[in-house]
């Protein structure tokens, strides 16, 4: 199949604004820029590294991914969910090794996307179940909400989990720094108390501004700042080559268990900012643009990236229309970084544990996991069994067991979802839908039509609901599959085992509105026993004609058997 390619020129073509309106896109960047101070920060919170990688993540990221996505609204980003599975991929890794593997593990995962959108493999997202994904998003929040606690106390947490580390925190108050608690308390309650008010989109910057200069003001010290996590320094990202020595299966692993993060919730963001011309974003295209973001976060210094939720509401909000926007929140980013950066290692650490909490809990969608809950006990399981996983399990392990449940789940439900009928001839032409007979009648022929897969274990599912031939007198069935393009061995295997239980009751087996392809494959196959047992009747563009045909050629089939069973001696 060959691949596209892109073309500079038609791209530019397709983005190309007059300076109007690239001001004005210029202008939709700015609250974007503001709002991921606090996000980038927190990430590298999250993430167990020195908030100015975040920093640089929220600068790169923006315009790499902004030039490539097919989502042009699409903010790529640091998002709390692949900030958490690198700090969870990165937790055994040496502290003076952190910073240099997390670059590394980025780049990983930036390469890992660019060849997924190379070999087209966007359809595939589809593949891990809405339900799984609330359970990974909803224990991530909870990990977000747990892991806090520290921060929020001035403690250090004991245990291997953010629950058994949160719970060592609650458990001993005493141990409590009272300042960093009530820093703390008050970001919360700024983020919460302008939530509702003309500046929501700038509430998380200003819980963590008020308190910080609370605190000079008040020269209180013993409150953790972000300058004591690691220097902040005032100038542009430089190239960092990635240290090869520090690749190992764990961190390949990992990097995989975050594109499939980043991938699969860059769909979601695709579906909730349609492009302003009504043209139809490509999962593939989105591959790209969150890869290349990753690619140039890696190689400038920055954390993991992906399509961004809250990031890319912010900028629709602010009245972006193209690409530009994106790219512009980026620049104005990095002049943030160049001038502010030595005010931002003052920012006290429980302010960003304040911003990550509120936000945390903010992104719990109650009544998603309500429908999720409510739609069956696949659905159910789907969602406890992620969410538990989340909490007990590292991230790409977790992850690991969210693709494989939704694989199975897919599975399984392909397996309930198949259903065999019959249909009946009416005297006006017409077919009447019946449920299938369990023993295939007798001097008869019985028509059946297939709903759901008959891949796999599905074929094995209509065998179990095949006419029973045994003890019947020349039965005779045809199976529609009009609309099958693909069988699978098994299903040969299976029609040639109830041709042959058709045969020895005198019967013969019918398969009609073949379509050419497949007739073709099962000719070469030479599985079935083609004009002795079994004959196929091709799939024709007038719906109805082939069973039509088939059932007029079963029918003087079975005439000319009875005569041949009558005229014998």
């Amino acid at each position: 199949m060959q691949r596209p390619r892109f073309d500079l020129r038609s791209w530019w073509a397709a983005n190309r604004v007059d300076g109007r309106t690239l001001r004005s896109e210029a202008v939709a960047g700015v609250p974007g820029a503001i709002g991921s101070v606090p996000d980038g920060m927190a990430a590298s919170v999250l993430a167990g590294v020195n908030p100015i990688h975040g920093l640089y993540a929220s600068l790169v990221g923006p315009i790499a991914g902004g030039l490539f996505s097919s989502t042009r609204l699409m903010v790529v980003t640091t998002t709390s969910a692949a900030a958490l599975a690198a700090g969870s991929v990165l937790s055994g890794v040496p502290a003076q090794d952190r910073s240099a593997a997390l670059l590394l593990l980025t780049l990983l995962a930036g390469a890992l996307m660019v060849v997924a959108s190379i070999l087209r493999l966007g359809r595939y997202v589809r593949f891990v179940s809405h339900s799984v994904m609330m359970g990974f998003l909803t224990g991530v929040a909870a990990n977000i909400v747990l892991g806090q606690f520290g921060d929020l106390t001035g403690m250090t947490g004991e245990g291997d989990y953010a629950v058994t580390r949160a719970w060592s925190v609650l458990t001993a108050p005493g141990e409590w720094d009272r300042a960093t608690v009530l820093v703390g308390l008050a970001a919360m309650a700024l983020v919460v108390g302008l939530a509702r008010t003309p500046l929501s989109g700038y509430a998380a910057v200003v819980a963590l501004v008020v308190p910080t200069a609370a605190l000079a003001l008040g020269d209180i010290d013993g409150v953790t700042r972000v300058g004591d996590v690691g220097d902040i320094p005032s100038s542009l990202p430089t190239l960092a080559l990635p240290r090869l020595g520090l690749l190992t299966p764990d961190l390949l692993l990992g990097a995989f268990a975050v594109a499939v993060i980043v991938l699969v919730q860059g769909a979601g963001v695709s579906e909730s900012a349609p492009n302003e011309d009504g043209s139809r974003s490509d999962a593939n295209g989105d591959f790209l643009g969150q890869g290349m973001g990753n690619l140039a976060a890696g190689l400038l210094q920055g954390q993991p990236v992906g399509g961004s939720v809250g990031q890319t509401a912010l900028n629709v909000k602010a009245g972006a229309t193209t690409r530009w926007a994106s790219v512009a929140s980026g620049v104005w980013m990095a002049l943030i970084v160049v001038v502010f950066a030595r005010l931002v290692g003052n920012v006290a650490m429980a302010t960003l544990a304040a911003v990550l909490v509120t936000a945390a809990i903010g992104s719990v969608r109650v009544g998603e996991i309500r429908t999720v809950y409510l739609s069956g006990v696949n659905s159910r399981i789907a969602l406890t069994s992620t969410f538990i996983a989340t909490l007990v399990l590292p991230v790409p392990a977790a992850v690991g067991t969210g693709v494989v449940l939704s694989l199975l789940l897919q599975l399984n439900q392909e397996l309930v979802d198949l259903r065999v009928v019959e249909l009946r001839r009416r005297p006006d032409g017409t077919y009447e839908e019946l449920p299938a007979p369990g023993a295939a009648p007798s001097r008869s022929v019985t028509v059946l039509h297939a709903y759901g897969s008959l891949l796999y274990a599905g074929t094995r599912t209509l065998q179990a609901h095949l006419p029973d031939p045994a003890g019947a007198d020349r039965p005779v069935v045809v199976l529609r599959l009009r609309g099958r393009t693909s069988l699978g061995a098994t299903f040969l295997v299976v029609m040639a085992d109830y041709a042959e239980r058709l045969s020895a009751a005198g019967g013969h087996l019918f398969l009609a509105g073949v379509d050419p392809a497949v007739q073709s494959w099962i000719e070469h196959t030479d599985r079935l026993e083609l004009g002795g047992s079994v004959d196929l009747v091709p799939a024709t563009p007038i719906l109805g004609e082939a069973t039509g045909e088939a059932l007029a050629r079963a029918e003087a089939w079975l005439r000319e058997a009875i005569d041949t069973d009558e005229g014998a001696p």
